[in-house]
């Protein structure tokens, strides 16, 4: 029996496809031990012990983008996670990271620990964490094709697609017009008139919430169904005919074959399972970071499946002006959603496996 360390706390973004891979090393190895690392104020207190796996926790190493007077705790917070790690990491037969803050401390302590080392980066801009667990380690595995030193010899897996959207994929391949009507009318949606998905994230957006909100005369007037994930820390909006207002969409898949358009930040995640389900998408990338939700945007758009705008300019004028131009591009895409990240979690499984085996 082996022992499996899975790193990839904080957001939605580093724990799914975390626990994508998580569920199927536990299918194909059922006796194995399959343990999680964490923080305290991370997602990963919800969604890892929600599907059965152990969440263990280590001091969280909090870097500000800005230079601030906190970053001379660093080296402290450092070591103490990095100890913390290693108590774990030390004893497992192998680590998979996929970045975040959890990751870097992990990747050192399994470095110190020679305990084998897989990183799988699903962005199109890597972070910190992964470059450094990158440098560390032969086994590496990207979701696409990465221009970087660090990544030039990777596996190109692609992303794993949490578990219902894999099915849902698999469930509509036999008739995916028939599957996008029925998924429009379980939402308890008009099937002969268009309907826009809104989601800013797991917490929202106040940012799109604010251009809806300005927008919503506007696209109703349109004859637009609007499906608006709003995120758990917002408002709830009072619902109108042809207006559902939600604070958190328990079933995407569903959502994402349901919709004619989808405008949605576009983080690694999001990009890989509106591939797998969705028609056509507006991505207005977040502001803040290296650029990653830029970049991982923009095969889709190549494809036309998508447009990009950025925040500045995403206001009401433009979604009002947009919206109809916005829907003909949808109807014009293809109606089969993309099969490229069915098979990623497995594959990453063959890697972590032949990691093990070569210890």
């Amino acid at each position: 029996m082996a022992t499996i360390v899975f790193a990839g706390g904080g957001t939605a973004g580093h724990i799914e496809p975390a626990l994508a891979v998580a569920k199927s090393w536990r299918e194909t190895h059922p006796a194995d031990k399959i343990l999680f690392l964490g923080t305290k104020s991370g997602l990963e207190n919800s969604l890892v012990p929600a599907q059965g796996f152990t969440l263990l926790l280590i001091p969280k190493v909090a870097i500000s983008r800005k230079p601030s007077i906190s970053w001379l705790k660093i080296p402290i917070d450092l070591l103490q996670s990095i100890r913390a790690s290693y108590a774990i990491v030390k004893s497992a037969d192998l680590l998979i990271g996929f970045g975040g803050y959890v990751s870097a401390p992990a990747y050192l302590s399994a470095r110190i620990a020679r305990t084998p080392t897989l990183v799988h980066e699903a962005n199109a801009t890597p972070g910190w964490a992964n470059r450094l667990g990158a440098r560390m380690t032969p086994y590496v595995a990207v979701a696409n094709p990465i221009e970087s030193q660090e990544f030039s010899d990777a596996l190109i897996t692609g992303l794993p697609l949490r578990s219902d959207v894999a099915h849902a994929f698999i469930e509509s391949s036999h008739d995916w017009k028939a599957a996008r009507s029925s998924a429009k009318a379980r939402l308890g949606f008009d099937t002969d008139s268009p309907l826009l998905f809104i989601m800013g994230g797991s917490q929202g957006s106040i940012a799109i919430n604010s251009v809806v909100a300005q927008s919503l005369d506007a696209l109703q007037a349109k004859k637009v169904s609007i499906f608006h994930s709003v995120g758990r820390l917002n408002l709830l909006p009072q619902s109108a005919p042809g207006y559902k207002p939600v604070a958190y969409v328990d079933d995407m898949a569903l959502a994402y074959l349901a919709s004619d358009v989808i405008i949605a930040r576009s983080g690694a995640v999001t990009c890989s399972e509106f591939a797998a389900l969705g028609r056509f998408a507006l991505f207005v990338p977040l502001p803040v970071g290296n650029g990653e939700q830029l970049h991982n945007a923009r095969s889709l758009v190549e494809s036309g499946r998508a447009e990009i705008v950025n925040q500045a300019q995403f206001n009401a004028h433009y979604l009002i002006s947009e919206i109809d131009n916005l829907i003909e591009r949808s109807h014009a895409a293809p109606i089969a959603g993309d099969p490229k990240d069915l098979t990623a979690a497995e594959k990453i499984v063959a890697l972590g496996e032949f990691a093990v085996g070569a210890a």
